[in-house]
């Protein structure tokens, strides 16, 4: 990501001309517009090319599959106008790396997931965040994702991270996570998509959440 923090706008829409309209509203007050398969699948994948128009887009695709495969899906976000990935980490190393490698031959962004909050994350994902977090880092990563609407579980992830990696942080607004409290758990970048796409202001929404990213 270009700056230190900043709004990223989860376009998580299945309309596309509607994605493409409010992307296009927000477009001042977002460092990128993160999509994700119901958008994918509901027009299909050039809606990359389209909406990176206006923003810098990471494709969550949350990859997780063997090594070959992952290669393939982060060629075809890239090819189309990603300028960043966001792959699932508990696979390994290998399938990370192949990630990291395409990416880099794109002059592109990988983030990995390494927390999760709802429910099953408990048992699967959270006695696990020391080693994908570990992980992440020896593969290179540029950022992870990790909850917003966390602050106890986002400032661990932080203490595991260090300060050289980005953290990118759903989970506010629709799912009661508040902006200061996830910069001040160790967020770098504020990830927020039905408070901006419901509202039927959405500039105002995106300037609103921006401003208080800025005034933090």
């Amino acid at each position: 990501m270009n700056n230190e923090k900043g709004l990223i706008f989860a376009c998580d829409l299945q309309d596309r001309e509607k994605a493409i309209e409010i992307t296009k509203k927000v477009k001042k007050y977002i460092d990128g517009v993160k999509v994700n398969y119901p958008l994918i699948l509901s027009s299909d994948i050039n809606i990359i090319s389209k909406l990176s128009r206006y923003a810098p887009v990471i494709s969550d695709f949350k990859i997780a599959d063997v090594p070959h495969i992952n290669k393939i899906i982060c060629k075809k976000a890239f090819e189309n106008g990603a300028q960043g990935v966001i792959s699932h980490s508990f696979l390994g190393k290998k399938s990370l790396e192949v990630c990291r490698e395409v990416a880099d031959s794109y002059n592109s962004e990988l983030f990995s997931v390494v927390e999760m909050s709802h429910s099953g994350a408990e048992k699967f994902i959270h006695p696990k965040v020391d080693d994908l977090c570990e992980l992440s880092k020896k593969v290179g990563v540029d950022g992870v994702i990790a909850p917003g609407n966390d602050a106890k579980r986002l400032r661990k992830v932080r203490n595991l991270l260090g300060k050289n990696l980005d953290i990118l942080s759903p989970g506010v607004g629709f799912q009661g996570g508040e902006v200061e409290n996830a910069l001040e758990a160790g967020a770098n970048f504020i990830i927020v998509g039905r408070k901006i796409y419901r509202s039927n202001k959405p500039k105002e929404v995106a300037k609103e959440l921006k401003d208080k990213i800025n005034n933090f």
